[in-house]
């Protein structure tokens, strides 16, 4: 019998955000009813925002799904996942990158970084560091892969690029004039970068 994660999986393959196995794989080890507040179990598997309180959300997860597949973790790989929030993220990205690979996860609000440090901890994930405050306030770094999921301003931080290691790829949602795009920044040489923007989205603001 399925459970009612494999079903939301399932259908988020069908609408084709999620396609790579490593990430499919990843979902389901992540259950999102160990991710949302008691109040709304119900909600878990609908294909919509839950309010985490403190005026965050566990994001829509076809949305999820989108940003992880533009994100591209993979095995070994070192990743940053700003604005953890529920954890949902940083427990998808932990499977993603493996036993080789870490989590750098961050949330600046402390009620919420320890609500979602507590969800995590159902999982005894071994390969996820947190940090508590804001992602300005980390030590000098580079990573393979960067999430974040809280919209920035109408450009993209270039501290937060420059976090980048060559061949590494940032996923932010980022203010336009009609709402937010996320955008998928490719670093292609210490000084270059790419960006692909896909409009129609809303996060809560990069703090």
């Amino acid at each position: 019998m399925k459970s009612d994660m494999s079903e939301l999986v399932e259908r988020l393959i069908k609408i084709g955000v999620l396609k790579t196995s490593g990430l499919i794989e990843a979902f389901l080890k992540n259950d999102r009813q160990n991710f949302v507040p008691g109040i709304y179990s119900w909600r878990a598997y609908e294909n919509s925002p839950i309010s985490i309180g403190y005026s965050q959300t566990i994001s829509q997860p076809s949305t999820v799904a989108f940003m992880m597949e533009l994100l591209q973790p993979k095995s070994g790989d070192k990743v940053l996942d700003i604005g953890f929030g529920s954890g949902w993220t940083s427990g998808i990205l932990s499977v993603s990158v493996g036993k080789n690979g870490t989590v750098l996860s961050v949330e600046i609000v402390p009620e919420v970084y320890k609500f979602g440090k507590g969800n995590l901890s159902k999982y005894h994930y071994s390969n996820i560091e947190f940090f508590e405050g804001s992602w300005t306030d980390l030590a000098p770094d580079n990573f393979d892969c960067i999430l974040v999921s809280a919209g920035a301003d109408s450009t993209v931080p270039q501290k937060l690029a420059l976090l980048l290691k060559l061949g590494g790829r940032l996923v932010i949602p980022v203010n336009n004039f009609s709402g937010q795009s996320i955008r998928l920044i490719k670093k292609i040489s210490e000084n270059e970068f790419d960006e692909y923007n896909y409009p129609g989205y809303i996060f809560v603001p990069l703090v």
